[in-house]
């Protein structure tokens, strides 16, 4: 119905007697599917029973003769019960108001459909068109994002009933068969989740679809002689014999094409092809039997693609210069488009070649700009990396020699240091979000500056707790003994703030405040890790771990600072005593942990040495299951441990002793304690 028509048998719509003639001619010409892309929803205006209501007050007797005259619908559905007719409908996410009901049967081979389109409402036809036609089938397809139609809906749902589509209720019309198999993909065999449709049956044609039940388009070049205006066959200018030269034997789509209804939709051959073109196109592609498909293993070659050619040009661009690149570059798109398109043309495959190529040029762009920024800034860079977690001294020796700095990762021997706050949970709830930054920016701040005094580096806050370690960027040959000092000021600097913090009005101390510090030695992996986003200068490894689990066993033997048996080895001058053998959450092999109490002023008092002697012996007696004899040590010494800070340590073995002297661990116990807390 194109504008031609319009001017020549007046505005739309058109009476029906007009279209059962059109209908009428169509039939007699041999046509074995007439199908509607239009619906019918409202009776004819010009049919003389909504005629005579016009003159029912004016000219009563008028009104009673025009009455009498033959209904339009009425005529209409008299030609549709005669010919093989399918009226079209729309389906909508509208309130409910009217339930489609299909002529064809559906069969489902599998799981039901899951996937398929839900609509809530349809808009029908009249009732008495519905009833004498052939089939009834949806016409509405949504559109991509771009507005462009490149996949034709088959089935659809409302409510639970499945629906066919125009193109597909036309087919089976024109096959006289009664019923449609859908196929989903665990009734065929074939890869998808459950319920996901594999494809549609119509007599002896078999169409793939996606798991929705659409199938893609494979839009055939124009052919404009098979597009007859409707004035041809209304007026009779068409002969007997060209009616069935065009008709006969064939489907019959009716839709319009005059400006005015707008009817015309996007495609990827078309700007403005016309919408009943849609549902020709899908069935005539159904009868060809030529269809295009996107393979299961489509979107894993893309993705495989741009990570192997991505990946490639990322490594080869520092080597290959910024001119050699994009020609490597080039190629590689050249290459993928060039596939793509003989993939299409050749086997009908459905290859997205958009996002390699995408990120084949931006990953050329941002490796060519990251290459040109990082060599153009070097210093500013190792001056935006470090001077917030290096001494400023340090800072400038890597500045001005960056040969001292290794980017990336290397293995070093390192030392560790994490930092706790204890209780910081409670202490969150006597403080408003507020004072809880305060009181972390007054407790950190002096404690880096004091790490930073012995020359480590900040790897980073994680909330209340410091994680620093030694020996990188730069070498330390101090390192250890570094650490330790650090760590002994810190629980000094501590002190003074649990006596001078409270008396300051304006900031938040929570009473009094205590750490623990967990400190351990070892080779770990230290440089920039982290993603393409973001970096960081950090280190990784046992070291780190074990590091992390000495602090956390602070609280469990109610010391402050305590090392592993490599830091302890290396510090023979500081004063320590032996904790505990441990097993660590997520380690297996045991590991001796020591508490750190001072330095060599204490280790070097005679006093200590005697309790440190007597304490390594009651360990010794305590490993040897001599549990008398290390109670007998344990006792007086007791008493003594509160002047190294060990009295939770001492109520532990007493626990301990008098556990083992009832329920004795056997032969084969070897004196290790297993952790269960990180």
């Amino acid at each position: 119905i194109d504008d031609d028509s319009i001017r020549q048998y007046g505005q739309w719509p058109w009476p029906r007697t007009d279209i059962a003639r059109l209908t009428l001619a169509l039939g007699q010409a041999g046509a074995s599917a007439i199908a509607f892309d239009i619906v019918f929803a409202e009776e004819d205006r010009t049919s003389p029973t909504q005629l005579a209501k016009r003159f029912e007050s004016t000219d009563p007797q008028a009104a009673k003769i025009i009455a009498s005259l033959p209904d339009n619908d009425d005529q209409l559905a008299t030609v549709l019960g005669a010919t093989p007719s399918v009226m079209g409908f729309f389906l909508t996410n509208e309130p409910i108001q009217q339930q489609a009901r299909p002529k064809a049967g559906f069969a489902v081979l599998g799981t039901p459909p899951a996937s398929v389109a839900h609509y809530s409402n349809a808009v029908l036809p009249l009732p008495g068109l519905i009833e004498p036609a052939a089939g009834i089938g949806s016409i509405s397809i949504e559109r991509d994002a771009d507005a462009v139609i490149r996949r034709a809906p088959l089935i659809a749902y409302q409510g639970d009933q499945l629906l066919p589509a125009l193109s597909t209720e036309a087919l089976r019309v024109a096959f006289a068969t009664e019923s449609v198999l859908v196929k989903t993909s665990d009734g065929s065999g074939e890869v998808g989740a459950p319920g996901d449709v594999v494809s549609l049956r119509i007599g002896d044609i078999e169409a793939p679809t996606d798991g929705s039940g659409e199938m893609w388009m494979h839009y055939t070049r124009p052919v404009p002689e098979r597009i007859v205006p409707a004035w041809k066959l209304l007026s009779g200018e068409m002969t007997e014999a060209e009616k069935e030269r065009y008709f006969a034997g064939q489907i019959v789509f009716i839709g319009t094409s005059a400006i005015g209804l707008r009817d015309l939709r996007a495609t990827p051959v078309n700007d403005r092809e016309l919408g009943v073109m849609v549902h020709a196109q899908a069935a005539e592609q159904m009868i060809l039997e030529r269809f295009l498909s996107r393979p299961d293993w489509a979107l894993g070659l893309e993705r495989v693609l741009l990570l192997i050619v991505g990946l490639t040009l990322v490594l080869l661009l520092p080597r290959l210069g910024a001119a050699w690149g994009a020609l490597f570059g080039g190629a590689a798109v050249a290459l993928i488009i060039g596939g793509s398109w003989y993939a299409f043309t050749e086997q009908r495959y459905l290859l997205n070649p958009t996002w390699p190529a995408i990120g084949i040029v931006l990953g050329y762009l941002l490796t060519t700009v990251a290459t040109f920024y990082r060599e153009e800034r070097q210093r500013a860079y190792i001056h935006n990396a470090f001077d917030r977690y290096l001494a400023p001294e340090l800072v400038a020796r890597i500045a001005d020699d960056p040969a001292q700095l290794e980017l990336g990762g290397e293995e070093r021997e390192m030392t560790v240091l994490f930092c706790d706050v204890r209780s910081f949970s409670s202490i969150s709830e006597k403080l408003s979000p507020d004072e809880i930054i305060r009181f972390l920016i007054a407790f950190l701040t002096p404690m880096t500056n004091l790490l930073l005094d012995y020359r480590s580096t900040i790897d980073k806050y994680i909330g209340d707790a410091i994680l620093a370690f030694w020996n990188a960027p730069l070498e330390d040959p101090d390192q250890h003994e570094n650490a330790a000092r650090a760590a002994l000021a810190m629980i000094d600097r501590l002190v003074e703030l649990n006596e001078t913090m409270p008396l300051q009005d304006k900031e938040p101390w929570p009473g009094e405040v205590k750490i623990g510090i967990g400190l351990n030695a070892g080779r770990c992996c230290v440089g920039n890790m982290g993603s393409e986003q973001r970096l960081s200068y950090s280190l990784i490894g046992d070291t780190v771990n074990l590091a992390s689990r000495i602090e956390g066993l602070t609280k469990y033997y109610g010391v402050q600072i305590a090392m592993g048996e490599t830091l302890h080895e290396a510090l023979p001058q500081f004063a320590t005593v032996e904790l505990d053998r441990v097993r660590v959450v997520g380690r297996e092999a045991p590991e001796a942990v020591f508490a750190l109490l001072g330095d060599e002023t204490l280790a070097a008092d005679t006093s200590f040495q005697s309790f440190a002697d007597q304490h390594a012996e009651m360990l010794s007696e305590y490993r040897s299951r001599n549990w008398e004899a290390a109670e007998k040590i344990r006792s007086p010494l007791a008493k003594i441990s509160q002047n190294y800070g060990l009295i939770r340590l001492y109520e532990l073995y007493s626990e301990r002793i008098m556990l083992f002297k009832a329920n004795d661990p056997g032969v084969e116990w070897d004196g290790t304690y297993s952790s269960t807390e990180k």
